[in-house]
């Protein structure tokens, strides 16, 4: 069993019954799911992940004002369900991550992710938050809506990056793409550097993903995750993973330079598609400086083509 359809029935045949016995105020207040860290948040959890922090549970969200009111009590009741469900102990998190589950404001809970604890106000405040906080906040499921605080800050940020931001993070990561992969791979291998070429074809690899994941509007995972979280994306994502995974594998250096190309190709069709990019250039690095170019921020269009 998926820890997601864990954490939902223990909610419902345990959670709910003992929230309306113990403190029903809340039930009216509150949204309840299993959003944030763990591959089960994710839905990548398999029997490996049940060493650790595993295990039914779920997250109460309550508004700043309710937290004060009934977060105790609420707390409580969380506190006193049982420990075994389905023959699995109840979500023991460590001191790395505590919190994860339990009752908790809706403020506290995105603040923990990404530094705010409501939407970003600005380019500046959405450029202070780690994309991959972003996609642990927005992760999950939620069963049961009721904070409108939640509901509220969970849809804005969904709506994605603001969107003179998102060309800025796709100029960057495709003049980085250029720079590794269609660039200093082959250089690295033809001087028999290939701990360099390695790097830079992990490089490669790496910005690659945050475009797939760009173009997608999908904020990429933490690295752990990325690719399998690209594989479940429709725009290049099924397409190309095996691609990247022929670029791990044992392939002669011809063929990965080949890969390298057509994976390059694949993107840049798709930035042309949507309007990203004018450029009839097969470098990504061309790609990137069109792409930076119809950034409407005046701060953002001056920046470095290889900065965010």
């Amino acid at each position: 069993m998926k820890g997601m359809e864990l954490s939902r029935k223990y909610w419902e045949e345990l959670g709910r019954p003992a929230f309306e016995t113990g403190c029903p105020e809340v039930l009216e207040k509150a949204s309840v799911g299993l959003v944030g860290e763990g591959s089960e948040c994710f839905g990548f959890d398999d029997e490996i992940s049940r060493d650790h922090d595993w295990g039914p549970g779920f997250c109460v969200w309550l508004s700043d004002a309710d937290m004060k009111d009934f977060g105790m009590k609420a707390a409580s009741v969380y506190a006193a369900l049982p420990e075994d469900f389905m023959g699995f102990k109840r979500l023991n998190v460590s001191a790395m991550t505590q919190g994860r589950v339990g009752v908790m404001s809706s403020g506290s809970f995105y603040a923990r992710y990404t530094g705010f604890d409501r939407v970003p106000a600005s380019i500046y405040e959405w450029r202070c938050v780690p994309e991959s906080g972003l996609a642990v906040a927005t992760n999950g499921e939620v069963f049961q809506e009721g904070c409108t605080d939640f509901a509220r800050v969970r849809e804005g940020l969904l709506g994605f990056f603001p969107n003179d931001l998102r060309k800025k993070k796709l100029a960057m990561h495709c003049a980085l793409a250029a720079q590794s992969g269609q660039y200093n791979y082959s250089r690295c291998a033809h001087r028999g550097e290939m701990v360099a070429a390695f790097i830079a074809l992990s490089e490669f690899i790496k910005h690659v993903q945050s475009v797939i994941f760009l173009l997608n509007r999908r904020y990429m995972p933490y690295y752990k995750w990325t690719h399998k979280a690209m594989k479940t994306l429709p725009l290049l994502g099924m397409a190309l993973a095996p691609r990247i995974e022929r670029l791990i594998g044992n392939e002669e250096y011809p063929v990965k330079i080949d890969l390298i190309e057509d994976i390059s190709s694949q993107i840049i069709m798709v930035l042309k598609q949507q309007h990203l990019s004018g450029s009839d250039s097969d470098f990504l690095l061309n790609h990137a400086e069109s792409i930076q170019g119809r950034i409407e921020d005046p701060q953002l269009r001056q920046m470095h083509i290889m900065a965010e």
